[in-house]
């Protein structure tokens, strides 16, 4: 990356009526804790690894070790951080764990941060 200076204004003049439009739009600090405590779970290449896996399939525990080449342990503490978010949902079926995306917004989160990165 090029170090540019950033450029600010010559002068200090406020504008009232886009700062109005602006206290009017902001989210309160709650959403916006909220929100960046989502996107610091897409900050970990592992779990957007597992997220790729699960794009396909359904799977579980065991399969995404294999898949990733780790282990059970160290995915099953990403799933539950990604289940904790809402990104994951899971469900038993006889002694297995089966994970999968909690819903299409989680394909989209990615296929928009793809898109980004690759401007």
């Amino acid at each position: 990356m090029i170090d540019e200076e950033l450029e600010c204004c010559d002068t200090t003049e406020v504008h009232q009526e886009l700062l109005k439009i602006v206290e009017e739009t902001l989210p309160d600090e709650v959403e916006l804790y909220n929100l960046a405590e989502l996107f610091k779970v897409f900050g970990d290449s592992t779990r957007i690894r597992i997220l790729f896996v699960l794009f396909e399939a359904e799977v579980c525990v065991c399969d995404l070790a294999q898949a990733l080449n780790m282990t059970q342990s160290a995915i099953s503490h990403q799933l539950k951080i990604l289940k904790q978010n809402k990104l994951v949902k899971s469900r038993r079926d006889g002694k297995s764990v089966f994970y999968s995306l909690a819903d299409g917004h989680v394909r989209t989160i990615i296929a928009q941060g793809r898109e980004h990165i690759e401007e």
